[in-house]
């Protein structure tokens, strides 16, 4: 007797779900970065405290907007993986849940992170109830602050490259996602780990790792743009599957 295939609507709805995903995850593309790397190159200067409190003083919105920023990630990555538990959870659902529970832990992290950019800022605006302090004191503790935000988004790239595992394995199993795909997103996954690594074991390797992991966290670019344009290849669902008797 012939095998039962996706129903049209069925292809379409699994279309339709894999371009919401792909445009919640452009979205968290486009935001996350802010914080991570906009916002250090425009007020944090290397070696100089002086001239990097000055600046977020300075700039003060500017710094806000970056806690917002933050803020937007943690939200945007906890719809994203529940778009993708969802879009995925029938190609295999343990593989489904172990990638809910580690891209899940990027919200937290985050969340916990901003207190750290909030505490910088209100040591830079000099509050009142921080008259017992100096200026050199309040200067030291806001770089401090500033430090474990950094240290901290190190140990969040942990599960930045973790949860790409069962995804890649979710898009590699899957009969409607290319296979080249689920390899980047393992790759990808492997620099996340070395960025982590190096941040937090060998920071003197830390921007070398960085250059050379940066084409492989493209990965997950490819896999939002596939998303975003190409949906699921509900042609390949459609495919006449052998007749069993």
């Amino acid at each position: 007797m012939n095998q039962v295939l996706p129903s049209s609507n069925a292809a379409s709805t699994l279309s339709k779900n894999a371009r919401i995903a792909g445009l919640i995850y452009l979205l968290l593309i486009l935001i996350a970065p802010f914080r991570l790397i906009y916002l250090p190159g425009k007020l944090f200067v290397d070696g100089d405290t002086a001239a990097t409190i000055h600046n977020i003083a300075s700039h003060a919105a500017l710094f806000r907007l970056g806690i917002m920023s933050d803020m937007l990630t943690a939200a945007v990555s906890l719809f994203l993986t529940f778009l993708l538990y969802r879009l995925f959870k029938d190609v295999h659902k343990g593989a489904a849940l172990l990638m809910l529970m580690l891209g899940f832990m990027d919200t937290p992290m985050y969340v916990f992170n901003v207190l750290n950019d909030v505490a910088a800022l209100i040591l830079v605006q000099g509050a009142d109830l921080l008259s017992a302090f100096n200026q050199a004191q309040r200067d030291g503790l806001t770089m401090l602050f500033l430090r474990i935000h950094g240290q901290m988004t190190y140990a969040a790239e942990i599960f930045w490259g973790l949860w790409l595992f069962p995804l890649a394995y979710l898009v590699f199993r899957s009969a409607y996602l290319p296979r080249f795909i689920g390899v980047w997103l393992i790759v990808n996954g492997v620099a996340y780990l070395g960025l982590s690594f190096s941040g937090l074991l060998w920071p003197q390797y830390a921007e070398t790792v960085a250059n050379l992991a940066f084409p492989c966290q493209l990965g997950e670019v490819a896999f939002t743009l596939w998303l975003l344009i190409m949906g699921a290849r509900t042609a390949r669902l459609a495919t006449p599957l052998p007749q069993a008797a």
